[in-house]
C-alpha cells in the first residue's frame, strides 16, 4: 500500500496560497494541509485546514505535526517577516519536516530592492536548519500594477519611477505552478531557482499595452522617486507603503526585476503569462 505524505501550504488563503492549493489538488495523490491565520477564511479551500499564526509558535508546532514537506510562503507583513519564517523553520525542526520550500525574492542576496533583506535572511536560516529545502526566488507579479490599470486609464496617463528599467515579471499562475513542480516533484534539494517571466517590458510599454487594449491614448509619465512617492500619499497610501513602492520603482530602474534565464518556464515546462493577457484580466 502507498503511503501518503502530508504536504503543508503557509499562507493558503493569500492569492499565491489559494492557487497553488487547487493545482495541488489537481496534481497529487498526498495530503494536503492548507495552514491559516483565520480558518474560517479556508472553508472553500476544500482540504484540511489548520490554524497557523506566524506569530505564533504554539499555532505553528501543533500545524505541523505530521508533516512531511512544506511550502513556506512568505509572510506579507514587511518588516516582521524574518522574524516570522524563523518562527516557521523552528516549529517546522521540532516536528521533524523533512522538506521545506520557501518563496523568496529574485536575487534576493544582492538585489537592491528594500523586500530583498528579510528574503535574505530567510535564506540564511533555511540553510542553517539542516532541513532539506529549495528556494524559489519569485520576480514580480505582473498582477501587482493590475490594480492602477483602470485609474489610469482614467486618468489618461500611468505614474512610475522606473526610468527606463526592464520588469520580467510572470502572472501568480506561473509562479504557483513552478511552486507546484517542487513540491511534486523531486530533484530540487538545495537549489536556488531565480525565477521570472520570459518577456520583459518597460512601464512606457505596459502604457502602450494599455493604450491598444483600452482604446484611450495613456501616456507613461516617469517621475522622481520622491515626487512619485507624494503621488501615491495623494492617493491616499500611507507614507511609508509609498516611499517602499517609489524605492521598488527606483530599484526597476536600475534592473532589480529584469532577468533573461527562462528559469521559470523550464521548471513549469511551458512558457510565462503574456503581461498582455495579464492587462486584459485587469481591464475586464
Amino acid at each position: 500500500m502507498e503511503t501518503r505524505m502530508k504536504m503543508a501550504v503557509t499562507g493558503a488563503t493569500g492569492q499565491l496560497g489559494r492557487i497553488v492549493i487547487d493545482k495541488l489538488k489537481a496534481q497529487t495523490s498526498d495530503e494536503v494541509v492548507a495552514l491559516v491565520r483565520s480558518p474560517e477564511k479556508a472553508a472553500d479551500l476544500g482540504v484540511e485546514t489548520r490554524r497557523a499564526d506566524y506569530d505564533d509558535a504554539a499555532s505553528l508546532e501543533s500545524a505541523l505535526q505530521g508533516v512531511d514537506t512544506l511550502l513556506l510562503i512568505s509572510s506579507s507583513e514587511v518588516g516582521k517577516r524574518a522574524a516570522q519564517h524563523s518562527n516557521v523553520i523552528e516549529a517546522a525542526k521540532k516536528n521533524g519536516v523533512k522538506r521545506i520550500v520557501y518563496t523568496s525574492l529574485l536575487r534576493a542576496d544582492s538585489s537592491p530592492l528594500s523586500l530583498a533583506a528579510e528574503h535574505a535572511e530567510t535564506e540564511k536560516q533555511l540553510k542553517a536548519s539542516g532541513i532539506a529545502h529549495t528556494i524559489l526566488r519569485n520576480g514580480w507579479y505582473t498582477e501587482n500594477y493590475a490594480g492602477s490599470l483602470k485609474g489610469a486609464v482614467e486618468a489618461g496617463a500611468l505614474i512610475g519611477s522606473a526610468g527606463e528599467g526592464r520588469i520580467s515579471s510572470a502572472a501568480r499562475a506561473d509562479y504557483a505552478d513552478a511552486a507546484v513542480a517542487v513540491l511534486t516533484t523531486t530533484g530540487h534539494d538545495g537549489k536556488t531557482y531565480e525565477l521570472a517571466g520570459d518577456d520583459s517590458f518597460s512601464l512606457a510599454e505596459l502604457a502602450a499595452e494599455v493604450s491598444k487594449q483600452s482604446g484611450k491614448q495613456i501616456a507613461y509619465n516617469d517621475l522622481p522617486e520622491a515626487d512619485y512617492a507624494k503621488a501615491l500619499e495623494g492617493f491616499g497610501l500611507p507614507a511609508g507603503l509609498a516611499a517602499s513602492i517609489a524605492g521598488w520603482d527606483a530599484a526597476a530602474g536600475q534592473g532589480a526585476l529584469f532577468d533573461d534565464s527562462n528559469s521559470l518556464s523550464k521548471l513549469t515546462g511551458r512558457p510565462t503569462t503574456p503581461f498582455a493577457q495579464t492587462v486584459k484580466a485587469a481591464l475586464a
